[in-house]
């Protein structure tokens, strides 16, 4: 009995610790929620609307949760996205197809992966978007450089370390943290909020 009463009250102290650590990693969430500007997420939303009033592609990529994320925001705006506005956004995360990808590391270098997909693809006036945490990422840094050099227009949303991808792209959103989760959070958050806004204000966008 005695065993059991302990072991009961250890569970309530247990979560009663771990409801303050998860209420703590929401406020913090918040707090940087709150430094990221929507002004610059509506520049985005005019860039996005513009390569679709011109016909041109969109590319996603980045690495671990950055590429899950760069492949939940080109799910998001191929289907609904596209879906509202009456005809599709053509748009692509450069992290999905596998064997390409792995035969590209393998044959040349993991540094290679998405600008030698994008010499294959893209053309001037594309865009491409790159979520990174920590804005350094070697692959990532490689594809906006060559998209830089050919006449394509580069977004990235970078961690507060902001790297060589800020200093790079032709517009930066920056979240002010290091914490791979919180940043990776914002990530989905940004792609939700720029793939709703064509499914919510289709009529609009279209003008």
């Amino acid at each position: 009995m005695v065993t059991g009463h302990l072991s009961r009250v250890c569970g309530r102290v247990k979560l009663k610790s771990m409801k303050t650590w998860v209420e703590d990693y929401i406020r913090q969430f918040k707090e940087v929620v709150d430094t990221i500007p929507a002004e610059s997420i509506a520049e985005w939303i005019e860039v996005l609307r513009k390569a679709y009033k011109e016909n041109h592609q969109i590319f996603a990529f980045g690495n671990g949760g950055s590429a899950s994320n760069c492949s939940h925001f080109t799910c998001d705006l191929g289907k609904g996205s596209s879906i509202s506005m009456g005809s599709p956004f053509h748009c692509l995360s450069l992290n999905d197809n596998v064997a390409w990808m792995t035969a590209i590391a393998n044959d040349f270098s993991y540094e290679d992966v998405f600008v030698r997909q994008l010499e294959n693809y893209a053309k001037p006036g594309d865009v491409l978007i790159s979520f990174s945490v920590s804005g350094n990422s070697p692959n990532c840094v490689k594809a906006i450089e060559w998209a830089n050099a050919h006449g394509m227009t580069s977004l990235v949303v970078v961690g507060a370390k902001r790297g060589r991808m800020a200093q790079l792209a032709t517009k930066t959103i920056v979240v002010e943290s290091t914490h791979y989760g919180r940043v990776e959070d914002a990530q989905m958050m940004v792609g939700h909020i720029l793939c709703y806004a064509f499914m919510e204000n289709a009529e609009k966008l279209k003008a």
